[in-house]
């Protein structure tokens, strides 16, 4: 087995009505101004926003409320989110709502302490050594934010988005209740669940040797979102399945799927650049160019493609020909992205066909303007991601 390090130290509370503990968690963890980030009017409709703050004003904490994060979160509203906490002194950040109210809650508790600008953390230019507290309720089963040390964040100027990664910014607990799941569409209920495969297959296709014990953790999830995720999308009210994908979802991304491994996240950097320069859902830009990015990449380890096929998807192992199961495997993924709504190309993402430039464009940006190449499996410079693009028309 490969060295690793595991580090996930956040405190799970999961069960129905899990968001009335708020109050008491946080003023466990020494909490006394807290800054309730959310989206947009769907938490106040379904009465949500209300149980939280009346849990925090039962606990005898002061309440304050930052709406209006969007999908792609952007940098504008966390600055905005970074000059409040420091007016109003506010010593606790709660993020109510899905992947992005999480990750812009983190970017605004990495820029409270830091006295020059937050987006210096997700272009490298700086290194954080103090954060805000920030605790969950997750709404929406995909990012796996609520456990996990990643924020994502879209720079409107540019049309830039970024991701960064620190155990600083880990949330102390999350409170997951399966019932806020119930009013999602379909759409985005099928969005969070390529997330969660995607997070896993990130890790999963990577390089490195065998750990034999993660490998069958992040199978034996996949099989658990291969079951469950279509039952979510058609049985919203479905108790047991928003369960296990909900589980799924953090558990896809608080690095237990990947312990031993590097991690490839070249599907992950290419859907960025899309998310940024056209605001497309997260889960349905990686189905758009998972597909095009594996078959690509495949014949570096085309026995670990082999071994996806037959250990989630059960398709009968080639030995003499282990690129048929590869390939087919590849075939079944794309399929089951399509059967739960998601497109499965550029086209079908955006509803056109984008132009050759355009594609120069999310190239050149993909590479950070040529100071990068992508990718562990197989490093991809920019014909490499062109190339890929292309053929995920």
């Amino acid at each position: 087995m490969n060295s690793f390090t595991f580090y996930s130290p956040t405190k799970v509370i999961f069960g129905r009505e899990a968001e009335k503990q708020a109050g008491e968690e946080i003023r466990s963890w020494g909490g006394s101004r807290v800054l309730v980030h959310f989206g947009g009017g769907s938490v106040r409709r379904s009465g949500l926003l209300d149980r939280v703050t009346a849990s925090l004003e039962a606990a005898g904490l002061t309440c304050f409320l930052l709406g209006g994060v969007v999908p792609n979160p952007h940098l504008s509203l966390a600055r905005e989110g970074i000059e409040l906490c420091r007016r109003e002194k506010i010593d606790f950040l709660l993020a109510v709502g899905g992947g992005s109210a999480i990750d812009s809650a983190k970017c605004i508790a990495l820029g409270v302490p830091y006295e020059g600008d937050v987006w210096d953390f997700y272009v490298r230019k700086a290194e954080p050594t103090a954060a805000l507290p920030v605790a969950a309720i997750p709404t929406l089963a995909a990012a796996g934010s609520e456990t996990s040390s990643s924020s994502v964040i879209t720079k409107e100027e540019g049309a830039l988005k970024r991701g960064f990664n620190h155990a600083l910014i880990r949330p102390r607990f999350t409170l997951m209740n399966p019932e806020l799941l119930y009013t999602l569409p379909a759409y985005q209920t099928a969005c969070g669940v390529t997330d969660i495969m995607m997070h896993t297959l990130e890790r999963y296709f990577s390089p490195g040797g065998e750990n034999e014990m993660t490998d069958r953790i992040a199978e034996a999830l996949l099989r658990t979102v291969i079951q469950y995720g279509p039952v979510c999308v058609k049985e919203p009210e479905n108790y047991q399945a928003r369960s296990e994908i909900m589980w799924a979802g953090s558990l896809s991304h608080n690095h237990l799927t990947g312990l031993g491994r590097d991690g490839d996240w070249a599907a992950h950097q290419l859907e960025h650049e899309l998310g940024g320069m056209y605001d497309v859902a997260h889960g349905a830009g990686l189905a758009a160019v998972w597909p095009a990015w594996a078959r690509y990449v495949c014949r570096q380890d085309l026995l670990r493609f082999a071994r996806f096929g037959a250990n989630v998807w059960g398709i009968p192992l080639n030995y003499e020909h282990p690129e048929e199961t590869a390939s087919a495997a590849i075939a079944r993924t794309e399929r089951f992205f399509a059967s739960i709504g998601m497109p499965v190309t550029l086209t079908g993402l955006l509803g056109r066909t984008p132009e050759e430039k355009e594609l120069r464009e999310l190239t050149v940006k993909c590479t950070f303007f040529g100071t990068r190449k992508i990718g562990g499996l197989m490093k991809l410079g920019e014909q490499e991601i062109f190339e890929i693009y292309q053929s995920a028309l």
